[in-house]
């Protein structure tokens, strides 16, 4: 790690040295990014005798920036890891650190660029294509741009293709990422209106073949209007293709049919005051629709590579590693933020439902019917804070709580000792973060 920060700082003063000769921007920036968590029912609900967890995660980074008329290069080098984690007189590698993002543009004119390397992808409000900052680790791609933007109208055509390793033969793919992407963005701006177009698709490694790829393609449009005080949204998408590593009754990848529909909507009052409301709908698969017509399609949708921190709650109950292939979501969202000058503090409050039938399994090995259960999945109300200290120095902190049902218990498969949802727990979450951004250079 040391060598390669004592590389990346000599680089940028080199280049920052010749600045006069080739009137190009450097910059070398950092990040020292520690959080702490207290973890009681987080992601799913506590089950009893389960205790709370807590520990201190940090990111730390090195960005390394240059730019000039034709080539611009990015290069993020961070470390992650637990306090903790390593003997403090550390005598070996715990692999905590790598290269985040490692790219280079090249603009033909002002207004057409490729961009290759390993990259952050985010586009529109981050709910198929985001960078996941959230998480420390956050998620990059390696991949290959072709940009145009002129000043009302963008549009990306990206292609990836994954390797575990170099070979002289064909090999399976088996790092459990996508083997092949293919991306169109597609963006217009009409005054207050902002139109995104995108079509992902996504193909991962077949079971059967290191010859094979199986694709699901998501295909669907952002809408925003924005006009002081008021700000409006809508997406719609639908997705479709072979789902990885399922076989329907014709011994044949299983089909996909998924849509994802939300709409939010904020008014501000006087710059300092917003009120939001929102309601997203994410199909899922029912648990008491037996017939093989219906079984042979895979009806849940999957966010692909979404910031699925961002929606859905903070406690990350839905989407962030789990959620998929399954009952499908509904969340009907209510906002309200408080913003001063250095300081805002917001507070949501999200209720859940399934998007498609629980099975009560109680009630069929009673009666042998396949009945649904009660759509709820209970409530979360989200409480955040964030104050902005003097020299780039930023401080958050916030609390979650989660109210269950016994619905939620059934899809997360936390029961009591009848049989029924857990219902009976605390569940909750509180974080503190504090984030540097140090300037080393820039010129």
């Amino acid at each position: 790690m040391k060598t390669i920060i004592k590389k990346s700082v000599a680089l940028a003063i080199i280049l920052s040295s010749n600045y006069s000769i080739s009137n190009a921007q450097t910059t070398l920036t950092g990040e020292i990014r520690p959080r702490f968590e207290y973890r009681h029912g987080f992601g799913t609900p506590i089950d009893t005798l389960q205790k709370s967890a807590q520990f201190v995660q940090q990111r730390t980074r090195l960005n390394f920036g240059y730019k000039s008329e034709k080539v611009s290069v990015g290069i993020v080098v961070q470390d992650i890891r637990v306090w903790g984690n390593q003997a403090q007189l550390n005598t070996y590698d715990v692999n905590t650190y790598g290269i985040h993002e490692g790219w280079a543009e090249y603009n033909f004119n002002k207004k057409i660029s490729m961009k290759l390397g390993r990259q952050e992808l985010n586009y529109d409000d981050q709910r198929i294509l985001g960078a996941v900052d959230w998480a420390q680790q956050a998620r990059s791609h390696d991949a290959f741009l072709l940009k145009f933007t002129d000043t009302t109208f963008a549009a990306h055509f990206g292609v990836a293709y994954n390797q575990d390793n170099i070979s002289s033969v064909a090999t399976a793919s088996t790092l459990g990422t996508y083997k092949e992407m293919q991306y169109l963005w597609l963006n217009k701006q009409i005054k207050s209106l902002n139109i995104s177009l995108l079509a992902l698709n996504v193909g991962k490694q077949s079971p059967v073949s290191v010859n094979s790829t199986r694709y699901i393609t998501t295909a669907g449009t952002r809408i925003e209007y924005k006009t002081k005080p008021l700000f409006a949204g809508l997406n719609f998408y639908y997705q479709m293709g072979d789902e990885m590593g399922a076989y329907s009754s014709k011994n044949a990848p299983r089909k996909v049919n998924a849509m994802n529909v939300a709409f939010d909507a904020a008014y501000t009052l006087k710059e300092k005051f917003t009120f939001g409301l929102g309601y997203e709908y994410l199909s899922g698969q029912s648990q008491t629709d037996t017939t093989t017509a219906y079984k042979d399609v895979n009806h849940a949708f999957n966010p692909v590579f979404g910031t699925n921190h961002k929606f859905n709650g903070y406690m990350d109950y839905y989407y962030v590693g789990n959620h998929l292939n399954n009952v499908g979501l509904q969340d009907v969202i209510i906002r309200f933020k408080y913003k001063a000058e250095k300081w805002n503090v917001g507070l949501d409050f999200h209720h859940f439902l399934t998007a498609a039938d629980v099975l009560d399994t109680k009630e069929l090995s009673k009666t042998g019917n396949y009945t649904a259960k009660d759509a709820s999945l209970g409530n979360e109300i989200d409480l955040t804070f964030n104050y902005k200290l003097k020299g780039g120095v930023n401080l958050t902190a916030g609390y979650s709580h989660y109210l269950t049902s016994e619905t939620l218990g059934f899809v997360k498969g936390i029961k009591d000792y009848k049989g029924d949802g857990r219902t009976d727990q605390t569940n909750n979450w509180a974080y503190v973060m504090i984030s540097f951004k140090p300037v080393f250079l820039s010129k």
